[in-house]
């Protein structure tokens, strides 16, 4: 077998790949939706004794900060993905493994452009 047979292999996607990674992503943006319903809806609710108040106030924004960073990036694979650019490496342009996309479906960087991107951090 050739380089080139085992590098289409780990990145070619396929029609089903693709549905099954829409479909994920669909599932993903709803749950931190309703997710931050709930963050927002406690938060409106303010139960939460005075001595564990500010930690649990802490918490619950870095949640929310959470689910709304991944929401965004979530968002942006469905607006690669009806664009027809979904599964290409943002900086090298490359393709994305397909191993890597079933695993975190909403990658923006290939695994090597993403560790030169962490390791300037």
């Amino acid at each position: 077998m050739n380089h080139q047979t085992i590098d289409d292999r780990n990145t070619a996607l396929t029609i089903e790949d693709f549905a099954a990674l829409r479909e994920n992503l669909h599932e993903q943006r709803l749950f931190r939706r309703e997710q931050l319903q709930q963050l927002s809806a406690e938060a409106n609710a303010d139960a939460v004794p005075e001595q564990q108040g500010a930690a649990h106030i802490e918490v619950r924004v870095r949640l929310a900060a959470s689910a709304r960073m991944v929401l965004t990036d979530v968002e942006a694979a469905l607006d690669r993905m009806d664009q027809g650019r979904y599964g290409a490496c943002h900086l090298c342009r490359g393709p994305i493994a397909r191993e890597r996309l079933m695993i975190v479906p909403q990658a923006r960087y290939c695994a090597r452009c993403q560790q030169v991107r962490e390791a300037y951090r």
